[in-house]
């Protein structure tokens, strides 16, 4: 069994930051892209980001760039989400995803049907 969990969620004020991670662990499997996605209330579940497994390329939603970064510790089988100048329209519960589809590009890791195994989420919540 695949087990993604995520931490480092929680209650800032705008402007803030926060960093997610995502350790994976059970048995091995190959996985070829991670992503971040997240869900409002109210609101469908919606891409964050995503990034190479073993590290190199990351693709962003429009929404996210240039304030949220991801990145990968393959020593330690953890994702990071480093979410700078927090808006309260951030405020989501924000999921981790593991992909064992190989594309060509990481710009084709954008839905949830690209990726095959979710932690149970954290919620991030940012006040104005």
């Amino acid at each position: 069994q695949v087990q993604l969990v995520e931490s480092g969620g929680g209650l800032v004020q705008a402007g803030g930051s926060l960093r997610l991670s995502c350790a994976a662990s059970g048995r091995t499997f190959s996985k070829y892209a991670m992503g971040w996605f997240r869900q409002a209330p109210g609101k469908e579940r919606e891409f964050v980001a995503a990034i190479w497994w073993s590290g190199g390329s990351t693709y962003y939603a429009d929404s996210v760039k240039d304030r949220f970064t991801i990145s990968s510790d393959n020593a330690k089988n953890t994702v990071f989400l480093q979410m700078n100048t927090l808006k309260p329209e951030d405020t989501a519960v924000y999921y981790c995803a593991a992909s064992n589809k190989l594309y060509n590009t990481i710009r084709r890791y954008r839905q949830e049907f690209d990726y095959d195994y979710w932690g149970q989420g954290t919620q991030v919540t940012v006040s104005s």
